[in-house]
């Protein structure tokens, strides 16, 4: 039997105006310890987005999640939290802030197929 691996994850939220507090699944981001894992998987519907907030500008939300996908992956690109360990860019990932792009709290769970578990949970929050 395969071993199950402890992972943690959260939702990656668009979130056009913050005092609204309404938003839209557009993500999941996924952290292993052991083995060393840290995967986003993004996808946003432009309908949705639109039919939540019209006037929304995406050239900045486009520049936000690819900050996000920079840091996530250790880009260089992703500055000095880009070069941080696997641990600490998700926690900065996760952590709570005000901006157009959040994440839900931290979740666990166990996995013996991280990348199937990325694309599973994908599936279930955000499409």
């Amino acid at each position: 039997m395969p071993a199950a691996y402890l992972f943690e994850y959260a939702i990656i939220r668009f979130v056009p105006r913050v005092e609204r507090e309404e938003f839209i699944n557009i993500g999941v981001i996924v952290f292993c310890k052991r083995p060393a894992f840290l995967q986003a998987r993004l996808e946003v519907d432009m309908n949705k987005l639109l039919a939540l907030d019209p006037s929304i500008d995406i050239e900045t939300l486009q520049s936000h999640l690819q900050s996000f996908e920079k840091v996530c992956m250790g880009h260089a690109g992703g500055g000095p939290i880009g070069a941080m360990d696997h641990a600490s860019r998700f926690r900065w990932l996760t952590a709570t802030r005000s901006t157009i792009v959040q994440t839900s709290k931290v979740h666990i769970g166990f996995s013996e197929d991280l990348q199937k578990t990325v694309n599973d949970l994908f599936q279930k929050m955000v499409l």
